[in-house]
């Protein structure tokens, strides 16, 4: 929603696209157990953990020291479409949560009567990814479409940035400060 606000609609979409791709590798890593190997290691989900953390604490630090421009109808910066793609990307696969959720979620929905899990949980995840584009991708229109007074206002931009750049800085510290996974414990 905040690049949709502050770069527009095909921003927020590109973004939208990012977090997806990396919906898909959770997809992947749980069809193929590789969401189970992360479960069961503590360090492992404790390295991915970290790791988001520490990105999200980057992203959210680089939002708060950005550099407002004196000009109130200068135009934000715009980040190029590649990467604002391969920052949702990263921010969700460095996300352990997410690996987990798809490693406990999809498997109760397959049938082992039915043929192999690996191409049920892909079929699974493949509907739930579609779901959340299409979901994400509303917001991101609807984030669009109201944003237009706060792009030309360098006051509403900063504010922007800050309560982002905060955002950001909140997820990081609750991932970096969250408990290990229930499976790992045991």
């Amino acid at each position: 929603m905040t690049r949709s606000v502050t770069q527009g609609r095909s921003a927020g979409l590109v973004s939208v696209l990012g977090i997806h791709l990396g919906s898909l590798v959770h997809v992947a890593a749980a069809a193929f157990g590789i969401g189970a190997l992360l479960a069961t290691s503590a360090t492992g989900f404790t390295i991915v953990k970290y790791l988001g953390a520490a990105y999200l604490i980057w992203l959210g630090v680089r939002r708060l020291t950005a550099r407002p421009d004196a000009d109130e109808t200068a135009e934000a910066p715009v980040a190029g479409r590649s990467r604002l793609f391969w920052e949702g990307f990263v921010v969700n696969v460095l996300n352990p949560k997410t690996a987990i959720f798809f490693l406990a979620f999809l498997p109760q929905f397959t049938d082992p009567a039915a043929g192999p899990i690996a191409p049920q949980i892909v079929l699974l995840g493949l509907v739930w990814t579609l779901l959340g584009l299409v979901s994400d991708g509303a917001y991101a229109l609807l984030a669009s479409a109201m944003a237009g007074r706060l792009r030309r206002s360098a006051r509403a931009r900063r504010r922007l940035d800050v309560t982002s750049g905060v955002v950001y800085l909140g997820m990081g510290a609750v991932a970096a400060l969250s408990g290990e996974s229930a499976a790992a414990k045991a």
